[in-house]
């Protein structure tokens, strides 16, 4: 029995509030404990106050847009080229021997190796972000849309088949709906991902983002700021992702009652 929704939020709430108190005792109290340490920790009423600054400062727009621009057009590439290149792979073993060492090979590379030759191989550095931003994304909605596709139901591939179904007819009425609850998946992870490895460019090559304006707080010391920029990274994390998990929601009702 599902619990009642007013609940759920008072417990959210209520763990929430939790955090933040053990924080600012910890951040107060300069907490010491050996293997961590809060002495220079800003506590969440200076992070607070820095955050209503930045919410003011007129460099909130450049950095929102900014990362937000190569966020929306790495994943949106990505997402493309994964579903794509997924329902394609699902389908033709041939092609799944073929690409399977070099995607796997590629798969483990972490955002940061990629930096370098993403320098070398686009001679503007918005290019290389975005481009650090699709690697990140492609490979959760590539291998979601791989597993969706091989975990449709033979039985209606055989009927389908048995009534004379052509192979465009297959794809768009069989394949695609039966995949589509992995592809979701795959497409909420790869938001998450493609934020993760936007930040971690724009420290590098990035002159506005947010994840620039977090290395730039830590470079000039204005601690409260770097938690801003984490606090504000994961929001836009968490917003876009939910995002996708309502038009997911929305796409799929069938899935949505069969997972109730």
């Amino acid at each position: 029995m599902n619990a009642h929704p007013a609940g759920r939020w008072m417990r959210r709430a209520g763990s929430l509030a939790i955090c933040l108190i053990a924080w600012q005792m910890a951040s107060v109290l300069r907490l010491d404990l050996g293997i961590v340490t809060f002495r220079n920790v800003p506590p969440p009423v200076d992070v607070a106050a820095a955050a209503l600054d930045f919410l003011r400062s007129p460099r909130l727009y450049d950095h929102l847009a900014s990362s937000l621009r190569r966020v929306l057009a790495g994943y949106g590439i990505a997402a493309v080229a994964g579903v794509a290149l997924g329902l394609v792979i699902g389908r033709s073993r041939w092609l799944a021997d073929f690409l399977q060492a070099p995607l796997e090979l590629l798969r483990p590379i972490p955002a940061v190796a990629w930096i370098p030759l993403a320098v070398l191989m686009f001679p503007s550095s918005e290019w290389s972000m975005i481009f650090i931003t699709f690697t990140g994304a492609l490979f959760p909605i590539l291998i979601n849309t791989v597993h969706g596709v091989e975990n449709v139901d033979p039985r209606l591939i055989a009927s389908a088949r048995s009534l004379g179904s052509t192979r465009t007819a297959m794809l768009l009425e069989v394949i695609l709906p039966g995949a589509a609850p992995n592809i979701v998946t795959g497409l909420v992870i790869g938001m998450g991902t493609s934020w993760f490895c936007l930040v971690t460019a724009e420290m590098i090559s990035g002159q506005f983002g947010i994840g620039y304006y977090t290395w730039e707080s830590y470079t000039l010391q204005n601690y409260p700021e770097i938690i801003v920029g984490m606090i504000l990274i994961g929001l836009l994390g968490m917003g876009s992702s939910a995002l996708l998990r309502v038009a997911g929601t929305a796409l799929l009702p069938w899935h949505a009652k069969e997972g109730r």
